[in-house]
């Protein structure tokens, strides 16, 4: 019998347990139909992890475009453990698809980055709105776990604030 390399290591396991934790989901409005199923779902499983109802606060905003700036200013307050953000891009006849895609996860990213605050991305990137239809539950509930996972993570790896004050006074 072979050990693994974990056996020999620290290992931080993954934390789905939701209790405590204060999460902001930010919702784009375009493609409605789809990103209230997404939202849906995600508070559903949020729920289901133990968040409490009071513990979420969502935001709606145009679209995904938008979705970046409302991350930043929630990220801002301080008042959250981690975001989701949620949305839905499907395909056009332009290049307006690549555009609204590439910036709305660039921008998330970098909000995530610059914030040190987790955030799980479920803008959905499709052909067609069947294919939407077909991801929104999974997606959604998808970004409950994963948030509420990186939010354990990020708590567990932040260092203690117990600051030990040594004084010389003699």
């Amino acid at each position: 019998m072979t050990n693994s390399n974990n056996d020999y290591v620290g290992v931080l396991a993954a934390d789905l347990n939701g209790q405590d934790l204060r999460i902001g989901i930010v919702q784009a409005r375009f493609n409605e139909d789809h990103c209230t199923a997404l939202t849906n779902a995600c508070i559903t499983e949020l729920l289901a992890l133990g968040v409490a109802q009071e513990d979420i606060k969502l935001v709606t905003v145009p679209g995904a475009l938008e979705i970046p700036f409302a991350l930043q200013k929630m990220a801002e307050t301080g008042e959250f453990d981690g975001l989701v953000a949620l949305g839905a891009v499907i395909r056009g006849e332009t290049y307006h698809f690549e555009l609204v895609s590439n910036e709305s996860a660039a921008g998330i990213t970098r909000i995530c980055l610059e914030s040190g605050l987790p955030i799980a991305n479920g803008v959905l990137t499709c052909e067609t709105d069947e294919q939407a239809q077909v991801r929104v539950n999974v997606k959604g509930a998808d970004c409950a776990k994963a948030v509420v996972e990186m939010a354990n993570l990020a708590l567990a790896l932040t260092p203690d604030l117990d600051i030990e004050i040594n004084s010389d006074e003699a």
